[in-house]
């Protein structure tokens, strides 16, 4: 998912920036971590789910959410490998949005 579908599902503007350190960050649950670990064996080729980190995922996800996980990681990678083909840049969507300044009082 990129920035911008992210932050429509609700992902905050720090955590978005934060991606890149997501096996670190303090920002994301156990099972987000397990998601974006699944998303990084799905970017594989071969892909290459290890049945220890299919178990860790069963502990925090029903078989429907993981079925849709997998269904959106494919979904990705099917996207990102065919924008590679013709050249589509990302269209800079997503920018954060300020947040807006406190009223002072009176």
């Amino acid at each position: 998912m990129n920035a911008a579908g992210s932050s429509k599902a609700g992902a905050s503007d720090d955590e978005i920036a934060d991606l890149a350190n997501w096996r670190t960050s303090s920002l994301y649950s156990e099972a987000e971590k397990l998601a974006f670990e699944l998303a990084d064996a799905t970017i594989q080729t071969p892909v290459d789910v290890s049945d220890d980190l299919f178990e860790r995922l069963q502990k925090h996800y029903s078989t429907e959410a993981l079925v849709e996980l997998g269904a959106i990681c494919a979904l990705e990678n099917f996207r990102s490998r065919l924008n590679r083909i013709f050249r589509v840049e990302p269209n800079g969507l997503y920018c954060p949005v300020p947040k807006p300044a406190e009223k002072v009082a009176a």
